[in-house]
């Protein structure tokens, strides 16, 4: 690919295609972590950490053991396993270098191990073929999306929190309308897609 076919396909992946707004993939954490933009931020940088070294990890898995070895219905398992030691790895740094946006992700960080956004990309990447840099800047711009997503909905959210809502839309009532709103907006980005 060129140059700037990778910019189109970063542009794409990030705000036509993202992964939270128009595959509807990663929605639990992004409901989840979403309470505060701190811990949105530290949350979407770890999915940017652990998507982009799983989808490469996984790449290099499938193309130099499980294909030429004709054992490619073993990928899922493979993946999982790989990105189940790569969470594990953040964890233990998290819990080491930040133990406040550890304490403050909670159980939405292990749930990374089984948040499907991560095990997507791994096997979109592997199912297209990409080459290892079409790759690393999809799952790159895959976890950016991701990233943007949620901290754009957190940042609306604790704006909500000072905001007059009535009674019956306070908490998740709220949240999911939201959403909802910051899906329709980023549908807007689809007419950026080349015909």
């Amino acid at each position: 690919m060129s140059p700037v076919d990778l910019i189109l396909l970063s542009v794409n992946t990030m705000l036509v295609t993202n992964i939270v707004f128009a595959r509807f993939l990663g929605i639990c954490p992004y409901l989840g972590v979403s309470k505060k933009v701190e811990t949105a931020s530290g949350m979407g940088m770890a999915v940017i950490f652990v998507m982009t070294l799983a989808a490469a990890f996984s790449w290099a898995i499938q193309k130099l053991l499980l294909k030429p070895l004709g054992l490619e219905y073993l990928q899922t398992i493979i993946f999982i396993l790989v990105i189940a030691a790569l969470v594990q790895f953040v964890e233990f740094f998290m819990k080491k270098s930040m133990p406040t946006l550890y304490r403050a992700l909670g159980i939405y960080l292990p749930l990374i191990t089984t948040n499907c956004t991560i095990l997507w990309v791994a096997l979109y990447v592997v199912q297209e073929q990409f080459s290892f840099l079409t790759m690393l800047i999809f799952s790159l711009a895959t976890g950016a999306g991701y990233l943007l997503a949620i901290v754009l909905f957190a940042s609306l959210r604790e704006r909500l929190e000072t905001a007059d809502i009535p009674e019956a839309f306070k908490g998740l009532p709220i949240a999911l309308v939201t959403a909802a709103l910051l899906g329709m907006a980023f549908m807007g980005f689809s007419g950026l897609v080349k015909v």
